[in-house]
């Protein structure tokens, strides 16, 4: 039993940073185990690793164990984006701060993807800045998705007011799963699940237009919400199922997560089940496999297998290792991971310290050093 309520607090604050690290820190390690698979075939799968598949962090093309993608890194920069908005906010006195400084943060990812290394900032610079830019492992171009690009490309900020469940002005038709996989950050605010939810829908607007893939970005982080509170997996599904059963357009979305659940509940998860949801290219089909392969082995001690489940599939196999990692992180903490897998993963120390920082800000207010998390 806790004593006295300062116990208590600071208990709860420990395992909220532990599931914070989880989630940031799972999703690197679903990334790295489905990087050297993602263009493969669950024939050619097997053929390259055995009957199971990948068994663990396999060689990519180069050589190299453990390396992340394109998911991880928009990750790290929707976190840096999100720390920012906040130091803006306390500096302004301006609320609604988060679009702009998450498309900021955006624009200094795509800064890695079209230099070898860190560019030279320009005077009073407000994107090239920071610390997070620059980490030269992150300056990796590993399959980027099109609308991600083209997106950042349009200049779109969207606003606290935009519509939800029509299509955007960018990308319209796209729903590809670059929203979810850089979204499970949202869900780490501290604020409730609506919230979440539709921050991250619109923030997915910036570089993809369909409804389905601002949806399916919202509904990661409305799960990790509700797992961050100790939710079950199972409940914050369903809470986050009747969320979205309230905006206009959610049906695809709503679909996609159902038919998770119930294969979930069929018995011994499988392969063959993973790819009757889908290859996980579009938003709400990554959702779903990642989902269904949290659902489906849901305890501690199944943390392994349920990310192998994730990654051994005929599709995009990191975003889906990256979805799964992330819920089974935010449910079950940090020291959870398999501890092989993490110390091996690409920028794990810098990962870990952005979770941190991010729990920091969300504690209290910190005066950073001005080069870390500069005014956006």
């Amino acid at each position: 039993m806790r004593r006295d309520t300062g116990e208590g607090a600071r208990a709860d604050t420990a395992v909220r940073r532990a599931r914070t690290r989880g989630t940031l820190l799972g999703g690197a390690v679903g990334d790295a185990l489905g990087n050297p698979v993602e263009f493969l075939s669950l024939d050619g799968i097997r053929r390259a690793h055995g009957e199971q598949g990948v068994r663990g962090l396999t060689a990519d093309g180069d050589g190299v164990t453990g390396r992340i993608t394109d998911d991880t890194q928009m990750t790290l920069f929707t976190v840096e984006g999100l720390i920012r908005a906040r130091v803006r906010v306390r500096s302004t006195g301006t609320p609604g701060a988060e679009y702009a400084c998450v498309r900021d943060a955006y624009l200094r990812w795509l800064d890695t993807q079209n230099h070898p290394a860190p560019p030279a900032p320009g005077g009073g610079d407000t994107v090239r800045n920071g610390r997070l830019r620059r980490h030269p492992w992150l300056y990796a171009r590993r399959a980027p998705g099109n609308a991600c690009l083209t997106g950042l490309a349009a200049g779109h900020v969207p606003g606290p007011d935009a519509p939800l469940g029509k299509p955007g002005p960018v990308n319209p038709q796209s729903k590809g799963c670059g929203t979810v996989m850089r979204s499970a950050p949202f869900g780490l605010l501290g604020a409730d699940a609506r919230t979440a939810f539709e921050l991250a829908a619109r923030c997915a607007r910036i570089t993809h237009g369909h409804p389905t893939g601002a949806y399916a970005a919202g509904a990661l982080a409305a799960i990790v919400t509700h797992l961050l509170e100790g939710d079950s997996t199972a409940g914050a599904v369903l809470r986050t199922t009747d969320l979205l059963s309230r905006y206009d357009g959610h049906e695809e979305t709503t679909a996609a997560l159902r038919a998770a659940v119930d294969l979930a509940a069929r018995g011994r998860p499988s392969a063959g089940h993973v790819e009757s949801l889908g290859a996980g290219w579009v938003a709400e089909e990554a959702l779903a496999i990642g989902v269904y392969c949290a659902l489906a082995l849901p305890d501690a001690d199944g943390v392994a297998e349920a990310l192998l489940l994730s990654v051994n599939h005929s599709g995009d196999s990191d975003s889906t290792g990256s979805v799964c990692g992330n819920l089974l992180g935010a449910r079950h903490g940090d020291m959870a991971l398999p501890a092989s897998w993490l110390a091996a993963t690409e920028g794990r120390a810098v990962i870990a310290e952005l979770a941190d920082d991010l729990s920091l800000e969300l504690e209290q207010s910190v005066v950073w050093p001005q080069d870390r998390y500069p005014e956006c």
